[in-house]
């Protein structure tokens, strides 16, 4: 069995999934890794095929799409890595590090984004102190988990959006949650794509409202121009 097997959803990466497997590879060579692509329609699965493990297909969307590479893979330990993140070259020791507790369930990365401008360096900041704070995490953070726990769970719920958050918010009752100071690089397009200060207020709003209960079909249709994955 290996130790570690990372499952990254995907769907319409070209421009960025070889960089992200390519950082996987140096940083957990010796991980299985198993890509679930959503239906894509460039280029991204004849990109992909030569640098994983397993490459295989899930109907859209990234609750279904993280199960199903989980039910393919064989690690002792699952990670979910964005299609557009860069992992640190210490990656696996990482997480080998934090398991090394027992009382440890699983965790999350710091995060960054890939732009030196002082507004995106702050944007970094502000989600992994408010998630160290919260002790849950985004799927831009590189969440980990024992495959024992991830299976008690029973995986990521099948909501539209915020099944990151929940399954994280899950996470807690199951034990400790580890807040890694390493950091994963994350693409900053969205915020580029949509500007700085409404993607904040949006995302802010989504996680607020979808914690005061919310259905997240109603989320998906109200910020519709929200992709996934």
């Amino acid at each position: 069995m290996k130790p570690l097997s990372v499952i990254v959803p995907m769907l319409n990466e070209a421009a960025t999934i070889a960089s992200t497997l390519g950082a996987l590879r140096r940083g957990a060579p010796d991980a299985e890794i198993v890509v679930v692509d959503g239906g894509s329609i460039d280029l991204s699965a004849a990109i992909a095929q030569p640098l994983c493990d397993t490459l295989i297909g899930a109907s859209r969307g990234r609750a279904h799409q993280m199960n199903a590479g989980a039910r393919e893979s064989h690690g002792g330990v699952l990670v979910f890595v964005h299609a557009d993140t860069i992992v640190p070259s210490s990656f696996a020791a990482d997480i080998a590090s934090a398991l090394s507790d027992p009382a440890v369930a699983g965790g999350r990365f710091d995060v960054k984004l890939d732009s030196s401008a002082i507004a995106y360096r702050i944007i970094g900041a502000m989600i992994s102190i408010r998630s160290r704070i919260s002790r849950t995490g985004t799927g831009d953070q590189a969440i980990f988990v024992r495959r024992d726990v991830f299976d008690r769970l029973g995986g990521f719920p099948d909501l539209e959006l915020c099944e990151d958050l929940e399954f994280t918010r899950r996470l807690k009752r199951a034990g400790r949650v580890a807040c890694l100071r390493a950091r994963v690089t994350t693409s900053a397009r969205r915020w580029n794509r949509d500007g700085v200060v409404r993607t904040i207020v949006r995302m802010w709003l989504i996680r607020a409202m979808y914690l005061t209960g919310v259905a997240p079909a109603r989320l998906k249709r109200m910020y519709s121009d929200t992709r996934q994955p």
